[in-house]
């Protein structure tokens, strides 16, 4: 078999970067609309394509967002524009409205200054690799604008925000409400801040929100998904029955119970699968990836669930779940797939999972995640020349099975180089958290011996 033609602009979701660094320039930004038009028509034949654009909430979005609809309108691409959404909802929209595809201008859960381009097809799905590559060949080629009347159109989608929260809401059962049930909700200043609020109130919940003002600079600074201490500090203050936390594009999502405990997506997922397997509605086993903890592999096994591991990476997981046939998978971090009701990760809506769940069982968020007791676990960054070379070593292969042979079933050792630093991480879980911190530096001076 071929190696796969490795890419210049892609990675494994879109293309991103520090803004005014390439690739995330006007000037790049302006090609890649006019790349992406070009391959669009003529996989439609040559057709004007329509393509729909959504944005998170940095300053540097009005920037991109103009470049990429100038870029798409001079290859002869129609252009919906539908400002500040969730990167779901481009998912969702695109599909519905039965538009070519969807861009979203966002970096997730980054900082503001840095941002990235991010695509759906038609289908709502990521793009296959045989597209990034023939948008990649386009970009190498000369910018050519079409003849004027050949020109795309740019329109806007008024009732976009509308569309969605509808969608979220119908993710959920006809009769199911939330009256009575007090939440805080920590939008991120990111691109839920005017959708999230509106779906959890119109299902009956009373509502605090924080981390609903953005102002361009403010996503995901000391808030949302990736740092909920303000939310957990907001839920002990006001006595809310759980909290939820969103991060900048509204694709990943942490709770919080009553006791001002975090709680992940690997517990959620066992939430929702336990729910389902209840129902007779899980549709299979459970994706999560190699860093989901060993606790929820257990506790799966302890409902007769299949779990499978994955690679690190929401692209990974779904490739999994469509290979087995599977419907529900995810990561820790809360980027959480429920293929039955959404072709990418979707915040809101699994939320919205883990409450029917709730309502059903009639338990609170804190006790229904004690069925999934997580282990103990220490990761140690080793800083070496060649990570993927060191972690195939035959000492520290050696080293990682002796250990595996000495948890047997009570953990697991997890050796892998970094994709994005020059580090191979070194992870250890395990019953005994003494064990585990010892374990983890003794494999740790393995690796680095040859660094």
């Amino acid at each position: 078999m071929s190696n796969p033609v490795a890419k210049k602009y892609f990675g494994t979701d879109g293309i991103r970067g520090k803004v005014g660094t390439d690739p995330i320039t006007p000037e790049f930004c302006l090609r890649l609309g006019w790349a992406v038009g070009r391959v669009f028509a003529r996989r439609g034949n040559g057709r004007n394509c329509h393509i729909l654009i959504g944005k998170d909430t940095r300053i540097s979005g009005y920037m991109l967002e103009s470049v990429l609809e100038s870029g798409l309108a001079s290859a002869g691409a129609n252009v919906a524009l539908m400002g500040p959404m969730p990167t779901p909802a481009v998912a969702y929209l695109t599909r519905t409205l039965r538009a070519d595809a969807g861009i979203v201008v966002s970096a997730s859960h980054n900082p503001y200054d840095d941002n990235g381009i991010k695509f759906f097809d038609g289908s709502g799905n990521k793009l296959a690799d045989d597209i990034e590559l023939e948008i990649e060949a386009e970009l190498e080629g000369d910018m050519r604008c079409v003849p004027s009347a050949d020109l795309g159109r740019a329109s806007r989608i008024d009732d976009a925000a509308g569309r969605y929260i509808e969608f979220c809401k119908a993710s959920v059962n006809r009769g199911f409400r939330l009256a009575g049930l007090r939440l805080v909700l920590d939008c991120a200043h990111g691109a839920t801040y005017h959708v999230a609020p509106r779906v959890f109130e119109e299902l009956g919940a009373v509502v605090d929100v924080i981390g609903a003002r953005p102002d361009g600079f403010n996503i995901n600074d000391g808030c949302g998904s990736t740092e909920p201490g303000e939310l957990v500090a907001r839920v002990l203050a006001t006595g809310a029955d759980l909290g939820i936390a969103f991060d900048g594009d509204g694709d990943r999502v942490i709770m919080v119970d009553a006791n001002g405990e975090v709680v992940d997506g690997d517990e959620m997922i066992y939430i929702i699968a336990r729910h389902r397997a209840a129902l007779g509605e899980l549709g299979g086993g459970v994706v999560g990836t190699v860093m989901s903890n060993f606790g929820l592999e257990r506790a799966l096994a302890k409902l007769n669930i299949s779990f499978e591991r994955a690679s690190v990476g929401d692209r990974h997981v779904l490739e999994a779940l469509r290979r087995r046939g599977w419907l529900l998978g995810g990561e820790a971090s809360g980027h959480l797939l429920s293929l039955d009701l959404t072709s990418t990760g979707d915040a809101i809506v699994a939320a919205l999972q883990v409450l029917s769940a709730l309502a059903c069982s009639g338990e609170s968020l804190a006790s229904a995640k004690q069925g999934m007791q997580k282990m103990p676990q220490t990761m140690i960054n080793v800083a070496v020349l060649d990570p993927a070379g060191r972690a195939a070593a035959c000492e520290v292969r050696d080293a990682v099975a002796a250990k595996n042979a000495q948890l047997a079933d009570r953990g697991r050792v997890l050796i892998r180089p970094s994709g994005t630093e020059p580090v191979v991480r070194v992870m250890v879980e395990g019953d005994d958290p003494t064990l585990v911190q010892s374990m983890a530096a003794e494999l740790a001076a393995v690796v680095g011996q040859g660094g």
